[in-house]
């Protein structure tokens, strides 16, 4: 039989995207070390990042921003030697990049991600490769999968139903059947339903977890409520445990640990 952690990295592993990549790095700090693999279909991101990496840009940063059970966030240059309660963050907008929101790379835990500023100040979503943050995330059952998706999607097909098979179409399709018509009243009601199924299919906003996801959000876990809306342009292979050392962390109102975790990021060679 697997030993816990051995099953646990088997499945993990099986997550990885399965294209051979050209770059990993190391995130050190002093609760363990992180390795990552960049993607190479994110080539913005990565090569931003790996230049940021050379050039010493995170290196004694920390990860100043821990939401257990969500995110950490870290490599911002006012974060290093800040004092204890200084607020952190703010990033550099000299550093930004187009997005690269690709929706096979997923916001499982241990995706590698770029920050960004809120839409209403950034309506194309472009990254500040300043600073990053790894997902933690947490994990769920299939079936809390299904309610997700129900509570969201329910309510988009209810507006449809009510848009289509409005009072005209019921009063007609009450008199059709009053008049005995019925091929005529069974040809409207299919009608109707293939209206409803087409304005559905077409509709924007669904929430439809794929295969991929389901897999990973009831295995290792991740932040299904970002997916689409930050670029992930990397994973993690190894030192996941990491993750949750940091995120365990006890932190102030702004979500600082009260313990600094300093950062050193170095590129592998492959």
């Amino acid at each position: 039989m697997l030993r816990p952690l051995v099953l646990f990295l088997f499945i993990f592993s099986g997550l990885n995207y399965s294209k051979a990549q050209t770059f990993k790095v190391e995130i050190s700090t002093n609760l363990g070390d992180m390795t990552f693999v960049l993607y190479d279909d994110t080539p913005l991101h990565r090569n931003a990042f790996l230049q940021l990496a050379r050039d010493g840009h995170f290196d004694n940063t920390l990860f100043y921003r821990v939401i257990k059970d969500y995110i950490i966030q870290g490599g911002s240059r006012d974060s290093r030697n800040a004092p204890p309660g200084k607020f952190i963050g703010y990033g550099d907008p000299a550093k930004t990049v187009n997005d690269e929101i690709l929706d096979h790379h997923i916001c499982k835990k241990g995706a590698l991600c770029a920050p960004r500023q809120p839409d209403e100040v950034n309506f194309f979503k472009q990254s500040d490769v300043s600073q990053f943050f790894v997902i933690q995330g947490r994990t769920y059952t299939h079936g809390r999968l299904d309610t997700l998706e129900i509570a969201v999607n329910r309510p988009i097909r209810n507006r449809i139903v009510k848009d289509v098979y409005n009072d005209e179409q019921k009063k007609r399709f009450a008199q059709l059947k009053a008049e005995e018509r019925f091929a005529e009243a069974k040809h409207l009601a299919d009608s109707i339903k293939d209206e409803i199924a087409y304005r559905y299919t077409m509709a924007p906003g669904k929430l439809e977890f794929t295969a991929e996801q389901r897999e990973a959000y009831t295995t290792v876990g991740g932040a299904h409520e970002i997916e689409n809306e930050y670029t992930v342009f990397g994973e993690i292979i190894s030192g996941i445990e990491v993750i949750d050392k940091i995120a365990a962390l006890q932190t102030d109102k702004n979500h600082r640990p009260y313990t600094d975790v300093k950062i050193k990021v170095r590129v592998l060679d492959i």
